[in-house]
């Protein structure tokens, strides 16, 4: 099995506002790396959609660290809170509904799919690979003619 070691970053210009991703995958000597982004989203979406985007990227059932400086990402899936979501049907402890919900969805499958260890870095620290996630990320918000978040804008008009 592949080890591979995948570094993410979200950004939003505002939160709500336009926001991107940014992703490096690093194998061997190999180096790829992915953005996007949405219209009107949220910083924590991005981050959740970074981390897709790299799991997603991957060919065949990977051996993957994944190294994010979103302790919100790191920290539900490290400390099972996202598992734990979805078996108590996408409710939090407190019974509130757990947010992102088709995000969070699609990392656990992707979890399943692959051997992940999430790691969480300290941003803006001048980590390479951390700083340049961080600059694909804010490019891709900046991007005109951006696409619908369709689920994230659906709840919020929903929740209005």
């Amino acid at each position: 099995m592949k080890s591979i070691t995948i570094y993410t970053d979200g950004a939003c210009l505002g939160n709500p506002g336009p926001g991107g991703y940014g992703v490096v995958l690093m194998y061997g000597e190999s180096r790829k790396e992915l953005s996007g982004g949405y219209r009107r989203t949220t910083n924590n979406r991005m981050e959740l959609m970074a981390a897709i985007r790299g799991l997603a990227a991957l060919k065949e059932p990977c051996q993957v660290r994944l190294i994010s400086d979103s302790s919100y990402l790191v920290n539900a899936i490290e400390k099972g809170w996202a598992r734990r979501w979805r078996t108590n049907g996408w409710r939090r402890q407190d019974k509130k509904p757990a947010e992102n919900r088709d995000l969070w969805e699609t990392i656990l499958d992707l979890c399943d799919t692959h051997q992940v260890r999430f790691e969480w870095i300290r941003g803006h620290t001048g980590h390479p690979e951390n700083e340049r996630c961080d600059r694909l990320a804010v490019l891709a918000a900046k991007s005109p003619e951006l696409p619908v978040d369709t689920e994230y804008e659906n709840s919020a008009s929903a929740a209005k």
